[in-house]
């Protein structure tokens, strides 16, 4: 999973090969060899999206500067690099960690959490449950990351390599409805976490604790004590991450719920408090709903900024970066156009100075199969099992086998191996070539296709029958409830290849889907279709290979390629 961040070092290097060359005159013909090179990391390293890029090119950046569902993000910066994780739920592999060199380009370079535990759990979809907000720190020359699962505890994972392998979980905090951790290591010595509370499980929430840690910062000490109680007039405060600067103690906390809240700073110049509390950034004049839980970053240069989420329904919650400045020992994040202490979201703004300027990257979307392993942009949606997929050795496709779901499934809601990834932008297209093999002629109930996951989904699938190869449309409603699928409509097409397309218009997220025998002329199928979130995500599009239980196992299908692309695109 490191591989990207190695090939960004290699690319660099080779670059700087090739300008000395170049510009001096000298070994031309070694220059041209090794200008073939970087272009091949480059398609493996660098992305630019078709869809979204917030670098405007200018010297500007428009948010969201990550406009998918990368939801509760906190980041850090380590020398000239900046580093941002997020929480993922059930989707496997979890905790994404993103990297940036300027707060704005950002690319997907590892996951620090392979497996979950218990994996006689996590081995099934848990909508909702699993990696909620995590933290990410560095200490001590390691990087660490806490992150909370509402029913066992806060947990933590470190390593020296954030692009390689992170350690096993330690279960450094055990109880239920404990969340949102924030390690801290004070100057003289003293570890903390900070961590918030969920009704659902702990019965209480709107409360801001500290606990004691040992140094290591691998279990806590003490039972805790309550810094801030937020019931009167910040309910629902959650997210803290805990700051020292200039003698005071911050405690950024968002409050007033996802997707209608604010962003609150408490100041304090004892760690246990009393605690002033300030409302520092809210929605204002503009159209940003909610705008909170993120984490201060500080450049190079002594820039402040500020990143935080914005609830988006099925397009999840999407990543804004906001201008911060300091008055008065307060945090002011965003504009703040009449003085008053109390920011509001920036559309476009200034990049953050970090003192270079750095190429356009975004974060990988399209994926044409051809290296050993799908894109970081895919995630299934439970522990993933090796018999669910291949990368064939160069044949340039994916191969999902036609894995049985389990009996009495009514739908996709408990089905693991659904390979998904976020949506990138409100407007795009997603289309996917497949082949459908069905081995020994068992054709019945095997079925692979391009799906719209959440809530309610939506999906083409190709299957066979006793009458030859055909395209489906599938809607399924309340998907959670056990509902059963509904197949809206059904074409005949003429053999086991086909081309799956889903066009997806905003602000709504309404999606129409086509197909093609040629990969030329799309022809629509089904019912306009509205994608839904899924449990505290957004909705994912993806592929899918299945079979009943009750039938021989065998059967497969190639994907050639998954593509995303302009919604206006040829």
């Amino acid at each position: 999973m490191g591989n990207n961040a190695r090939y960004i070092k290699v690319m660099a290097v080779k670059r700087d090969m090739i300008m000395n060359y170049l510009t001096t005159g000298r070994y031309v013909v070694i220059a041209f060899f090794l200008l073939l090179l970087p272009f091949g990391l480059t398609a493996q390293a660098r992305k630019v999206s078709d869809v979204w890029v917030a670098d405007n090119g200018n010297g500007t950046y428009k948010n969201p500067v990550l406009n998918a569902d990368y939801s509760d993000p906190d980041a850090i910066r380590v020398g000239d690099d900046y580093y941002l994780v997020s929480s993922s739920f059930n989707c496997m592999p979890g905790l994404p960690v993103l990297h940036s060199k300027d707060l704005v380009n950002w690319a997907v370079i590892n996951y620090a959490l392979k497996k979950q535990e218990p994996a006689t759990l996590y081995d099934i979809p848990q909508h909702g449950k699993g990696v909620w907000a995590p933290c990410i720190r560095y200490h001590n020359n390691e990087f660490y990351i806490y992150y909370p699962d509402p029913d066992y505890g806060i947990y933590m994972i470190k390593t020296k390599d954030v692009a390689g392998e992170w350690s096993k979980p330690i279960l450094v905090l055990p109880g239920k409805g404990i969340i949102d951790p924030a390690p801290f290591w004070d100057d003289n010595g003293k570890a903390y976490l900070a961590v918030a509370w969920a009704a659902s499980r702990a019965f209480v929430n709107s409360l801001i604790t500290l606990f004691t840690m040992n140094i290591e910062g691998t279990k806590v000490t003490d039972e805790g004590r309550n810094v801030y109680d937020g019931h009167d007039a910040n309910p629902t405060i959650e997210g803290p991450k805990l700051y020292k600067r200039n003698g005071y103690y911050y405690i950024f906390s968002p409050a007033g719920g996802v997707s209608a809240g604010w962003q609150l700073a408490l100041r304090s110049k004892e760690i246990y408090g009393p605690y002033e509390a300030r409302v520092v950034m809210d929605q204002g004049k503009t159209n940003i709903n909610g705008p909170h839980q993120g984490a201060w970053v500080e450049t190079q240069t002594g820039e402040s900024w500020f990143l935080h989420f914005q609830d988006k329904g099925p397009y999840g919650r999407v990543v804004h970066l906001e201008p911060m400045k300091w008055v008065n020992n307060w945090p002011v994040i965003g504009n703040d156009p009449d003085g008053d202490g109390k920011g509001e979201p920036v559309a476009v703004y200034k990049k953050p100075d970090v003192g270079k300027t750095y190429s356009i990257n975004t974060p990988a979307e399209s994926d044409e199969f051809n290296d050993s392993q799908p894109g970081l942009q895919w995630q299934w949606q439970a522990n993933p099992k090796v018999q669910w997929a291949a990368e064939i050795p160069a044949s340039g496709h994916l191969r999902l086998f036609a894995f049985p779901y389990e009996k009495d499934s009514p739908n996709l809601w408990n089905v693991p191996n659904l390979l998904l990834q976020k949506l990138p932008a409100p407007d795009f297209t997603a289309t996917t070539k497949v082949n459908l093999k069905i081995e020994w002629e068992v054709w019945q109930s095997k079925k692979a296709g391009l799906l719209m996951m959440g809530n309610d989904y939506a999906y083409l699938s190709i299957s066979k029958d006793d009458k030859g190869y055909k395209v489906s449309q599938v809607i399924c409603k309340k998907a959670a409830d056990g509902t059963t699928e509904d197949v809206v409509e059904e074409k005949r097409i003429n053999g086991a290849e086909v081309y799956l397309r889903v066009a997806v218009k905003g602000p709504g997220a309404v999606c129409h889907f086509s197909y093609s025998e040629d990969g030329k002329s799309f022809k629509p199928i089904g019912s306009e279709f509205y994608a839904q979130p899924d449990k505290w995500i957004g909705a994912k599009v993806g592929m899918f290979c299945v079979s009943s239980p009750d039938v021989r196992i065998g059967g497969y299908a190639d994907f050639d390629w998954f593509r995303v692309q302009n919604i206006n695109h040829d």
